[in-house]
């Protein structure tokens, strides 16, 4: 049995050779002059998608052998492209605008803020670097001596990096909060205290927290007035801070915490922050937040003896759940509760007695959802 492929269609083949340009004309009524037809040399070339794409200069996305300058990228400018910052000495960078993702190589003594990260951000090689950083996924390798005040999506993981300092996210711009939905990150979701050594080595540390009174400036400085920034109108004042100020793993002022939930709605968000300032006013801690989706099976396994009021709320999008501690937290929260948010569908833990267990069965349930 012969192979379909093993010979030449000899028609096909002396068609293929035989067929040669033509041009065929026809007379037009109206002035008899011949319009050729067919191959018209006239005729524009046909445009693809892909030809009409804006023409990227890696120049714009790329930061390199830069000294003693103030440097960055203002909104609007990359637009959520991938942007690399490589071999710079003293030099202040911002770069205020959402990107795919961010590589630092090889830089030392630098102070760098980032506008949120799709993807990851990765140091490698730096020394002395205090940064401001919001992203999916944050990563150092052979990195000495940097302090980071830090929102991250996912585990933060170091690798062969020692004198490693981190704090929670404190910083606001303009146009921060369209910035974190355009790089498709939640405000609530931060594991900044939450560090992964890939490399430890007994007996030391390679990382720690800073201490809870840190401010960004005392670490990295506004943009200079005669820079190119001026324009920006940051704030590292923490209650202005897009990410809300989070206690993370530092051990709590009091045993006693609360769970409170507020399940999706027109302003989720908006309840969430204002619950934040409520209780934050009144002396009150913020320890963690979470906003993450559930499944009927999720809601009865977290809520228990409550998950048949909550089963149906859940299919109109995640919830956002906040750990808040105090002595007299739970009381509180419930009186907030009532007379603020009685329109708004919430779950607040409903004793002091039970209200670990309502936390550690929330952010268990979440830890897993997120692979954490």
């Amino acid at each position: 049995m012969g192979c379909f492929f093993s010979k030449k269609s000899k028609r096909k083949s002396s068609e293929k050779e035989d067929r040669t340009p033509t041009t065929t004309t026809v007379e037009t009524t109206a002035t008899s002059n011949a319009v050729p037809l067919g191959n018209n040399t006239d005729e524009p070339p046909k445009q693809y998608s892909w030809d009409k794409r804006e023409k990227v200069d890696p120049k714009d996305y790329t930061l390199s052998g830069l000294k003693d300058v103030t440097v960055g990228r203002l909104p609007g400018k990359l637009n959520g492209q991938q942007f690399v910052i490589q071999e710079c000495e003293n030099c202040n960078i911002y770069v205020f605008d959402h990107s795919a993702t961010i590589t630092i190589d090889d830089c030392v003594n630098c102070r760098i803020v980032l506008g949120p990260v799709k993807g990851s951000v990765f140091f490698r090689d730096c020394k002395d670097i205090k940064c401001v950083v919001a992203c999916q996924q944050f990563r150092t390798r052979d990195c000495k001596k940097m302090e980071v005040f830090l929102c991250c999506a996912t585990q933060p993981i170091i690798e062969s990096s020692t004198g490693m300092k981190f704090s929670c996210f404190q910083y606001f711009y303009p146009e921060l909060a369209f910035h974190f939905k355009d790089a498709g990150l939640s405000i609530f979701n931060n594991n900044w205290s939450n560090i992964h050594d890939f490399t430890p080595v007994a007996g030391e540390n390679n990382w720690s927290l800073l201490p809870e009174a840190s401010a960004v400036l005392d670490f990295i400085p506004a943009p200079d007035p005669d820079s190119e920034f001026k324009s920006v109108r940051i704030s590292t004042d923490p209650v202005r801070s897009i990410v809300p100020l989070t206690k993370g793993g530092r051990r709590k002022d009091s045993e006693e915490s609360c769970l409170f939930v507020f399940f999706a709605g027109e302003y989720t968000t908006a309840n969430a922050r204002k619950l934040i300032d409520e209780v934050t006013t009144k002396g009150f801690v913020l320890i963690q937040t979470k906003e993450v989706s559930m499944r009927p099976e999720d809601v009865k396994r977290v809520f228990q003896n409550s998950a048949d009021d909550l089963v149906d709320w859940i299919t109109k999008g995640p919830v956002i759940a906040l750990e808040l501690n105090g002595d007299g937290v739970v009381e509180v929260c419930k009186k907030i509760a009532q007379d603020v948010f009685s329109g708004t569908k919430v779950f607040v833990s409903d004793n002091a007695n039970t209200s670990s267990r309502d936390v550690d069965s929330f952010f268990n349930f979440a830890d897993m959802q997120m692979g954490l």
